[in-house]
């Protein structure tokens, strides 16, 4: 517990213990200016210092349980658990009602995956302890590890009772409601907790998010307002609100609270692109690519920025500006599906048919199981020519769509022309009759099977 409770004033020992350091002299500090500089330590990511900040302290004060149990906090930190219990031992046989040694025992037991045991030393120190907030925080943690989200939940609700400024719990509660689905409930919560804390921006902030959760996007326009009252530096929650606005048509409005964010911090591909669909919304079609260009240069790895680019020319119908963004977004990605799909398209509308059933084949050696990229790609390696490859790729979505009619009528087809009757007629009777209708597929694919006695024969005795 510790490690969290550092009080973030400037520390007035530390430059005296850093000098110290430097000179190689040996100055004397007591022993709560310690636990200060090590606190500092900790919080600053300085575990280093901070061990050697307990070696020293504990020369000069052997006898100090508050240092001696930091030095058992940083062994659980690093797994070193077995000399931490030990050390533990000796503490709880010197003071055995001190609150911290329950809830370092509790932290050692959680890490060997004893959530349960955990709970209960967590129990025994919130009865010992002063800071009853925090353990019924580190109480609440241990619910979630055991997917407990209802008593989670209360735990981290007991937290915030006693510190409503505790947001890292008031965060953690609101995860319980939405693994509960409890959208409404959460609401109710939230609006109770702001009525004793008004300007608490992240409520406000979270409780905009239930709304647009229950689809009540005025009610979530308005939350989003308040937490901007509450901190108008506040990014996210103009982010939130931006998006609000576009989903009621209001992109104007939600350029505007997209460009503050920029102006706020350095700029996030996700403001830069959702201006470009606002901008492109508008039908302002030269600063919406201006946007989505830059959204790639922040963040060449957001798949939506190379996305929205080739889309932007699909729909303008430039498919050579298309396919030279797309393969640009294939340099960077190569395993991308999406990229590969939209390549297989694009080229398709070029009459390129060995680039798209390319992209159709690589979509689906990088996982792609969307039936109808089966599906296009068998259609173009037909279409090529290719009949046994197109046989082979049909059989392997049979065996993940054993029962899809799409692939059965096609698989019919292939075997008539390949003359082999009883394949082809056991597909075609069992395509039809699932569904007769499914004949118009077969009728636009091979049509020059429709003369087999055969295929008459099925056709006839399944409508």
């Amino acid at each position: 517990m510790y490690l969290s409770n550092h009080d973030d004033n400037e520390n007035i020992a530390l430059d005296r213990y850093e000098a110290m350091l430097k000179s190689n002299r040996v100055v004397f500090f007591d022993s709560n200016e310690f636990e200060n500089i090590i606190h500092f330590y900790l919080d600053s990511g300085k575990l280093a210092k901070a061990k050697k900040a307990i070696s020293l302290g504990l020369a000069q004060h052997p006898s100090s349980t508050n240092l001696k149990l930091l030095n058992v906090e940083i062994m659980v930190f690093e797994d070193n658990l077995d000399n931490a219990e030990r050390l533990l031992n000796q503490l709880q046989a010197l003071e055995p009602e001190n609150d911290e040694v329950f809830i370092q025992r509790a932290s050692i037991v959680s890490k060997r995956g004893n959530h349960g045991k955990a709970i209960e030393l967590l129990k025994k120190a919130l009865k010992l302890t002063q800071d009853k907030a925090d353990v019924h925080a580190l109480l609440g943690m241990e619910y979630l590890f055991m997917d407990d989200f209802e008593n989670a939940k209360s735990e981290f609700i007991a937290c915030l009772k006693l510190d409503p400024d505790d947001y890292s719990s008031l965060y953690n509660t609101i995860n319980c409601f939405n693994f509960l689905d409890q959208p409404e409930e959460a609401i109710n919560f939230l609006t109770e907790y702001l009525e004793t804390n008004p300007y608490c921006e992240v409520a406000w902030h979270q409780l905009g998010k239930q709304y647009c959760d229950i689809k009540e996007l005025k009610k979530a326009l308005a939350a989003f307002d308040f937490a901007i009252i509450s901190d108008d530096t506040f990014v996210g929650a103009y982010i939130e609100k931006g998006k609000v606005l576009e989903q009621l048509g209001r992109y104007n409005d939600a350029i505007e609270n997209y460009s503050i964010t920029l102006e706020l911090e350095d700029p996030t591909s996700f403001a830069l692109l959702h201006i470009g669909k606002s901008f492109e919304k508008l039908g302002e079609q030269t600063k919406a690519l201006h946007y989505y260009i830059k959204t790639v240069n922040e963040d060449p790895l957001l798949d939506k920025g190379w996305i929205a680019i080739t889309d932007f020319y699909n729909a303008k119908k430039d498919y050579q500006k298309a396919l030279y963004y797309i393969n640009k977004a294939l340099e960077i990605d190569f395993e991308n599906i999406n990229y590969w799909k939209r390549y297989a398209k694009i080229n398709l509308r070029l009459g390129f048919l060995e680039e798209a059933e390319r992209g159709y084949r690589k979509a689906l050696e990088f996982g792609d199981y969307d039936i109808n990229t089966w599906i296009q790609r068998a259609d173009l390696l037909w279409k090529l020519g290719e009949i046994d490859a197109t046989i082979i790729s049909l059989d392997q979505a049979l065996e993940l769509f054993p029962e899809n009619n799409e692939l059965l009528i096609r698989l019919a087809g292939l075997h008539y022309i390949k003359h082999n009757l009883t394949k082809a007629n056991y597909y075609l009777e069992t395509a039809l009759k699932a569904d007769a209708d499914y004949f118009v597929i077969f009728e636009e694919l091979f049509p020059t099977c429709l003369n087999l006695i055969e295929v008459q024969h099925i056709y006839a005795g399944c409508l």
